[in-house]
């Protein structure tokens, strides 16, 4: 375990980055506040109960354009999914950041995972709380008990 004269040796020898992550910090959390409650009410409200989530755009229709949004999609994401870790300890949304960031990347299993975090009662709450203030239907829970509309 490292003691405090090494943390403070760390940050002298690093003092070039500190403000650096103060911007960083100060950025996400202006950033947090305004880009996150957009993306969270525009959500659809039973965009969760689906067992499996189909393709949003059609890959034979243009897949050049496919790739574009593919790629640009998931460096978003990625930037919030960071963002978000950053924010579990900076100030910020940190759980909705990380979540809307995991909604934007794509990987095997991804949509599983989006389920199993916006069944957590804090989660979800957040969500529609932010939605009601915007006037929008609050997120259909994707419980074991709620059929699937597929």
């Amino acid at each position: 375990m490292t003691d405090l004269s090494e943390i403070l040796t760390w940050v002298h020898n690093h003092e070039a980055i500190i403000p650096w992550l103060a911007i960083f910090s100060v950025l996400t959390f202006i950033g947090s506040l305004i880009v996150i409650p957009i993306l969270v009410i525009h959500i659809p409200q039973k965009y969760f109960l689906h067992q499996k989530r189909n393709p949003a755009v059609n890959p034979a229709r243009n897949p050049g354009l496919r790739l574009v949004i593919l790629i640009l999609k998931n460096v978003f994401g990625v930037i919030f999914v960071l963002a978000g870790l950053a924010m579990l300890v900076l100030p910020g949304q940190g759980l909705l950041t990380i979540l809307i960031g995991i909604i934007l990347v794509d990987f095997p299993g991804k949509y599983t995972l989006v389920r199993k975090i916006i069944r957590q009662k804090q989660v979800l709450s957040a969500v529609n709380r932010l939605r009601a203030r915007a006037g929008r239907p609050p997120i259909q829970n994707p419980t074991v008990d709620h059929p699937s509309d597929n």
